[in-house]
């Protein structure tokens, strides 16, 4: 089984399990629901048995009329260098544009929300290390 432990950067405590889907190439799957918008960070395998990632961000079509989706592909060589620029970005709104905004305050609203678990790893009901 592939280490993906780097996901819980994404979802901390606002993340649960997937289980929307049963493609044969899914590995992994966590979902983020963020008010109107949900992501959906999913572990795929290729065929050639390599991983990559993909990043789906789901809101509802403003007509009400399905979901609009958005898609981004992460492959194992950039996994590295999208995580160092992602943790730059975040630290520099912390930091420098909203130094005082208080960011845990979602993560302790969303505590006892039932829909938020630990995440699983997609083919047994084995917690994912912390």
């Amino acid at each position: 089984m592939p280490d993906c432990r780097y996901l819980c950067f994404w979802s901390q405590k606002t993340c649960s399990v997937d289980n929307y889907r049963d493609d044969n190439n899914e590995v992994y799957s966590v979902k983020v629901r963020a008010g109107k918008r949900t992501y959906i960070f999913d572990v795929r395998s290729t065929r050639g048995n390599d991983f990559y990632i993909t990043i789906t961000e789901r809101k509802k079509r403003q007509d009400g009329d399905g979901f609009q989706k958005q898609k981004l592909f992460l492959y194992k060589e950039d996994i590295n260098k999208f995580m160092r620029s992602m943790e730059e970005v975040v630290e520099h709104v912390k930091t420098e544009l909203l130094p005082d905004y208080d960011f845990d305050r979602f993560d302790r609203a969303h505590e006892d929300d039932e829909d938020n678990e630990r995440p699983r790893w997609r083919n047994n009901d084995e917690e994912m290390p912390r």
